[in-house]
């Protein structure tokens, strides 16, 4: 009976040391297996339209005579709003914004020597906003029939109209697809030539969307550009096998 005691005993001791020393190996593998790992990028670009248009055209007015420029400031700006409802713009993509008076004899560095032939100086801004971005660009071509009704324009009025792009959480969804598509791949590669297979994600990183100019000119600003390239790069994160 004590013989029987005694050897349960030792195969109870045995197979705790067995287990013992299984289980720390075990993990320990299972772990070492875990941090193989593979880090690629996905790109995914795509072609895209502005959809809003912003263009501030802003034009001015000299004169001795406060009340007389003034006048010519309004003729301007009903020409300047006519041209603009004659391309195809609604009332409510035109916005005035309010008048600039700056006299001369006011200013306390004006030079005891400079002429007087125009004391005052008027300006006002006219801000155009829509969503059809075609008729802008026609409207561009044709603002110079102002300049010959006698329409003085500000040097900002050479300045770009802005071209935005506001849909960009409606291609997220894909864009995001196509860079892990592309990550994957990307991925495969690897695994091919270091004989493993790729596994499941281990993190993933969506990355940043851009918004750049199609054409991609040195010193060329994204909103100067109707059609844009968005772009996303996505860091993934997978297991090998």
């Amino acid at each position: 009976m004590n013989f029987f005691k005694k050897t349960k005993n030792i195969i109870i001791i045995a197979l705790a040391l067995v287990l013992a020393g299984f289980f720390p190996g075990y993990f320990y593998y299972t772990s070492h297996i875990n941090n193989r790992t593979v880090t690629v990028k996905g790109l995914a670009e795509m072609e895209v339209k502005a959809n809003l248009a912003f263009w501030k055209i802003k034009f001015k007015t000299t004169g001795n005579d406060l009340f007389a420029a003034q006048k010519k400031l309004n003729t301007d700006l009903d020409l300047i709003k006519n041209f603009l409802k004659e391309q195809g713009f609604q009332d409510a993509e035109i916005t005035v914004e309010r008048i600039n008076t700056n006299d001369l004899m006011a200013d306390p560095y004006r030079s005891s020597s400079q002429s007087m032939d125009s004391r005052y100086i008027l300006d006002q801004t006219i801000t155009l906003r829509t969503e059809n971005v075609e008729l802008v660009e026609k409207a561009l071509s044709q603002i110079s029939s102002l300049v010959s009704k006698g329409v003085i324009f500000d040097n900002q009025y050479y300045s770009p109209v802005s071209y935005l792009f506001t849909g960009l959480n409606e291609i997220k969804p894909t864009m995001l697809e196509q860079a892990t598509k592309n990550a994957k791949l990307a991925a495969d590669e690897f695994a091919k030539s270091s004989d493993s297979k790729v596994g499941k994600i281990k993190t993933a990183n969506q990355g940043v969307f851009s918004v750049l100019p199609r054409e991609q000119i040195p010193g060329t600003n994204e909103s100067e550009q109707i059609n844009k390239t968005v772009r996303v790069v996505s860091t993934i994160v997978y297991y090998l096998d």
